[in-house]
């Protein structure tokens, strides 16, 4: 047997294909078969709340009649933070929320439901503008990661494949904060037979695999309380589509025992943060990739790395979006550091290269995102970022930085790896290099820039004025 042979080579995915929608009358016979009698129509704003409206399947069938399929809300749904209604939004106008059939799933931890995803359109197409365009709604989060990954494969040529690890915590008591146990990483006994925590994992495993969810594993975490569910690989659009059921899921089944879990990004200071890991491989729609001068990188992935890396700093209040999220924003504690660089199979880098020596299993992992940003939002960044690399051919002149964290290297180590930037570790620092950023305003739009910065200041305002700091997280704990 060769060396070659002898290296680890992980599960290989493949960007999939495009299927035919379901006509409409097989689709409801479908679901009534399967005994579904409630669609939830389901949206996140741009404070990554989960919002929805319940209708009944009856109803859903007549929806679908119609010449747009949907359902109108109100336009301040994407400027609400709590019941405050953001600057720049006000009680006036609807749009129409169209849904996407292509998202449409069971919905296993609430028996006789089902939910779908959908667009946020203008109800009147705006005059001047040509179809699709005169209907899209730039503020629609998931509008805008749909048209970063099509403007990625028409100007790049390149498509993603993306997949999530998703931490949180499940807690008996949010004031005080009391979790389910005190296990620790992988530790079997948290997930000792018969007990509440073991049960609501398994019928989290057990929800996803029947809403079509690849289940790739679950653990304990490191803090208290704290597990991981990981899900496989989709393009992006349908994998944030399947974060947010997973989330759901989540949710719902803790609270069916009893129990609130939570992503909140730092319940313990003593003990690690809970984030939302992503991991993203890149794919050429043609041809192979030439190497790079990088060890295990091609130059499409070398350039797109470049990218990122260059707009990281501007992009880290879409990942990391509240001061509380910045508790977990420090070296040493395994979220990625502070420091923008990267490394192979680092986990105090920003980015760490997963199954780097193996071409048809390799992916970068972004570890700062937290559970409080908007997934649609913040992956349409990095993409975006990555993309705007690889057009311009960008060469990655920040060294792999795979044998000790960037923080304990000293000036000296990082200056020889190319590492001079350093991420906000503080929200108003990282408000203030989302505004000023050029790149932020081409990829998103102005309008969205500027709601953005509205919605994101009066949601900090909101979990941090006159609370005592037991009062501040069990807010936290409680909203996200």
């Amino acid at each position: 047997m060769s060396s070659t042979d002898l290296l680890h080579h992980g599960v290989n995915y493949e960007i999939p294909a495009g299927g035919s929608q379901e006509p409409i009358p097989i689709l409801l016979e479908r679901l009534r078969v399967e005994g579904t009698k409630f669609i939830r129509i389901q949206w996140v704003d741009m404070v990554n709340n989960i919002r929805s409206r319940v209708v009944p399947l009856a109803y859903f069938a007549k929806i679908l009649k119609t010449s747009r399929p949907g359902v109108s809300l109100v336009k301040t749904t994407l400027g609400l933070v709590f019941i405050t209604i953001v600057e720049g939004f006000g009680p006036c106008g609807e749009y129409l929320y169209a849904v996407d059939l292509s998202s449409l799933r069971r919905c296993p931890y609430a028996p006789g439901h089902a939910s779908v995803m959908g667009w946020f359109e203008e109800k009147t197409p705006i005059a001047g503008l040509e179809l699709p365009r005169a209907l899209e709604v730039d503020l629609c989060p998931r509008t805008i990661l749909r048209r970063v990954v099509d403007n990625a494969k028409r100007l790049s040529g390149v498509e993603f494949l993306l997949g999530f690890e998703s931490e949180f915590i499940l807690l008996k008591n949010t004031c005080p904060i009391e979790a389910v146990n005190d296990h620790g990483w992988s530790i079997s006994a948290a997930l000792a037979t018969g007990t509440t925590a073991a049960k609501v994992l398994e019928e989290i495993a057990l929800a996803l695999e029947e809403a079509g969810v690849e289940l790739q594993m679950y653990h304990s975490e490191a803090a208290p309380g704290q597990y991981e569910v990981v899900t496989g690989p989709l393009s992006p659009l349908q994998a944030v589509d399947a974060l947010i059921h997973t989330r759901e899921t989540i949710y719902n089944i803790a609270s069916k025992h009893g129990l609130r879990a939570t992503l909140a990004p730092r319940v313990y200071m003593d003990n690690c943060g809970t984030g939302c890991h992503s991991h993203f491989s890149v794919h050429t729609t043609s041809g192979t990739p030439r190497p790079s001068s990088h060890t295990n990188l091609n130059q499409l992935e070398a350039s797109f790395l470049a990218g990122v890396l260059e707009h990281l700093p501007e992009l880290t209040l879409l990942a990391v979006p509240i001061s509380a999220s910045y508790k977990r924003m420090v070296d040493g504690v395994w979220s990625g550091g502070t420091y923008v660089c990267w490394g192979t199979d680092n986990k105090e880098t920003p980015i760490r290269v997963c199954n780097a020596q193996s071409p048809s299993s390799r992916n970068f992992e972004l570890k700062i995102m937290d559970g409080v940003a908007n997934p649609y939002l913040a992956m349409a960044g990095v993409l975006g970022a990555g993309s705007k690399g690889i057009l311009e051919g960008k060469e990655l002149k920040i060294q792999d930085c795979k044998d000790e964290s960037a923080a304990s290297l000293g000036s000296a180590g990082r200056a020889a790896k190319g590492i001079s930037d350093r991420l906000p570790v503080k929200w108003e620092d990282a408000r203030h290099l989302f505004e000023e950023s050029a790149f932020v305003e081409s990829l998103f739009g102005k309008e969205f820039k500027t709601k953005y910065l509205a919605a994101n200041k009066l949601l900090t305002e909101k979990m941090t004025s006159v609370f005592t700091d037991e009062e501040e997280l069990k807010l936290l704990v409680e909203t996200y």
